[in-house]
């Protein structure tokens, strides 16, 4: 596994060689670190496989960009894709219509539904990201762990079943914060960096 506290070429050409090649990495978001694969299904398996997830359970598709996110899922249009473009980049998974229902290893037992998110990438990940495309992230813990704040907090069997790992150091530690847009009005699932009545406040601006 590449890492150990630099953010230099290293980490990053292997962390994007390890993507490519279909394995899963640890990189740093804009809040904690995540296990990551490439959006493709064989490479999803994998990273699920890593951290013991159920395959029911959704992932989030991650972008570099909104631009980027947008031409992964072209149909987020409308008050999608003014609300992705209101909040994002920024500590927030966002759930959004899916009608052609892309990606569905992705979505669990919701097809019609997507997560999507645009951290605000730490440099090393955001060139990663660059290079790669849209990936798959979730949080670098087993299930029902805690949010790693730092390489060293991922658990060590996770470490050693990654290929590359991107360590720029402490993160804030705080997991981004869940806004379903699916139904009528926006809805947080999960309290995390942003405030509940905040990110409700801010969406539904968005929508007016």
């Amino acid at each position: 596994m590449s890492g150990g506290g630099s953010t230099g070429s290293g980490p990053t050409e292997a962390a994007i060689a390890a993507l490519l090649a279909g394995r899963t990495v640890i990189l740093p978001t804009d809040t904690v670190y995540g296990l990551c694969s490439l959006a493709a299904r064989e490479a999803v398996e994998e990273l699920y496989r890593v951290k013991g997830r159920r395959p029911q359970q959704p992932t989030a598709l991650v972008a570099g960009s909104v631009e980027a996110l947008l031409a992964a899922v072209p149909e987020l249009h409308g008050g999608a894709e003014a609300v992705a473009r209101a909040l994002l980049p920024g500590p927030f998974t966002l759930i959004l219509p899916n009608p052609a229902r892309r990606y569905p290893w992705l979505t669990g037992t919701t097809p019609e539904a997507i997560g999507v998110r645009v951290p605000r990438f730490p440099a090393a990940a955001a060139a990663v990201v660059e290079r790669v495309g849209a990936i798959v992230a979730t949080s670098a813990n087993l299930p029902g762990g805690a949010d790693p704040r730092r390489l060293e907090d991922v658990p060590a069997e996770l470490r050693a079943r990654v290929a590359a790992a991107v360590d720029v150091g402490e993160l804030p530690g705080t997991p981004s914060t869940v806004l379903d847009l699916t139904g009528p009005e926006p809805r947080v699932l999960r309290e995390g960096a942003v405030p509940a009545a905040e990110a409700v406040d801010r969406a539904r601006r968005a929508l007016r």
